[in-house]
């Protein structure tokens, strides 16, 4: 029996090591491989559909929005949403509409490999070579994007996705947002999945951000929003990157009735944001 329960227990631990991926990036969850709305359907008619070929030859899906530049109002700033888990690009479009339309921002918006239309399977190394492909297009191969301030916007895996740019590319990183973004996966899972906290030792997929952080400048304006009744990240590992963080400009909102998915719809919320990318970020006053 001892020996039945040892073969069983080691199958446990070869199958969660070898799916986690799947676990972990759960690309066809909310139909995200199914229909991908466009910003036309959301009065953002002026936008472009971009396909960038990664270094190891997966094609990423993006939506290109941008301001003229010779408009009395033109702010100069362009933010990188960087999505969270689930889903696809077209259901991040009314945060899109947001920041395109009534902020007045250019957006850059992609989907990381393996979800939506973007080809490939989602694994921490594969999505750090898209962000390093995305970057390489927003800072030598548009200029518009190039000649303006890049701000980076993350919610939860998105904000794993921006400490990973600002850290590795500051120097082309104005601003970084982030929202109820975790510390690492492996300490994540254990909230989670409270069964699994004893072989989290096992999860391949680290994103170990706490190592990051502190290779990022001071002179990186922070604005770090938390749900304090967050059912997947902890609270608290929010708390410990307001910590890391050693900017000049940092600012640590809390939601106090806010759970992982909602923060968007928090009273002040979208205020916040604004503010922050206005007054902190170059060029301060647009």
């Amino acid at each position: 029996m001892a020996q039945i329960g040892i073969s069983l227990g080691c199958l446990v631990l070869v199958g969660l090591y070898s799916f986690q991926s799947k676990l972990i990036y759960p690309s066809g969850l909310n139909d995200g491989h199914g229909y991908c709305a466009t910003p036309d359907e959301y009065e953002m008619p002026d936008y472009e559909l971009v396909h960038l070929k990664t270094d190891d030859g997966e094609t990423l899906q993006c939506y290109l929005l941008k301001h003229s530049q010779t408009s009395p109002t033109y702010a100069n700033k362009t933010v990188l949403i960087l999505s969270p888990n689930a889903g696809n690009i077209g259901h991040s479009l009314p945060l899109v509409s947001i920041f395109y339309k009534t902020f007045g921002y250019n957006v850059f918006i992609y989907s990381y490999r393996g979800y939506g239309k973007s080809t490939g399977t989602a694994l921490e190394h594969g999505l750090k070579l898209d962000a390093q492909r995305v970057m390489k297009y927003l800072t030598t191969e548009d200029e518009q994007y190039q000649q303006s301030s890049i701000i980076l916007y993350g919610r939860s895996l998105g904000g794993a996705v921006a400490i990973y740019i600002t850290a590795t590319m500051s120097a082309s990183v104005q601003g970084i947002i982030l929202e109820n973004t975790f510390l690492s996966i492996r300490k994540t899972v254990p909230h989670i999945f409270p069964f699994l906290k004893y072989v989290s030792g096992f999860v391949h997929q680290k994103w170990d951000l706490e190592k990051l952080v502190p290779l990022i400048p001071d002179n990186i304006p922070v604005l770090l929003l938390s749900a304090r009744k967050d059912e997947i990240v902890p609270p608290s590992h929010m708390d410990t990157f307001n910590k890391l963080f050693k900017s000049e400009q940092k600012s640590f909102v809390k939601f106090e009735n806010s759970s992982h998915n909602d923060t968007v719809v928090q009273p002040d919320y979208w205020g916040r944001i604004q503010d922050f990318i206005k007054n902190e970020v170059n060029p301060v006053g647009y």
